[in-house]
């Protein structure tokens, strides 16, 4: 069951400062045990990142202290999206 859908961060056209402990600490406060991150690239490419890659890894190392599950990472592009879970990222 969805808890939230809530918008975390803000940012410019090619960076968006993602805070694993502050995504981590929200789905805290939700008692939610699991995360779903979704974010959008305005070029239209889905493809992950480096960066996309580093911190969907950092979110997922400190979820699982806590026993949160970290379900999927995805990625909205221009005509299509990407899970970073099914292309084999996480």
């Amino acid at each position: 069951m969805l808890i939230a859908d809530e918008e975390q961060a803000q940012g410019t056209v090619d960076h968006v400062p993602v805070y694993p402990r502050e995504v981590v600490k929200r789905a805290l406060e939700l008692n939610a045990s699991a995360l779903i991150l979704v974010h959008n690239h305005p070029s239209g490419d889905p493809t992950p990142s480096e960066a996309d890659v580093a911190m969907t890894l950092q979110v997922e190392d400190a979820a699982r202290i806590l026993n949160i599950t970290l379900h999927d990472h995805i990625i909205i592009g221009k005509e299509t999206e990407l899970s970073m879970r099914s292309a084999g990222y996480l």
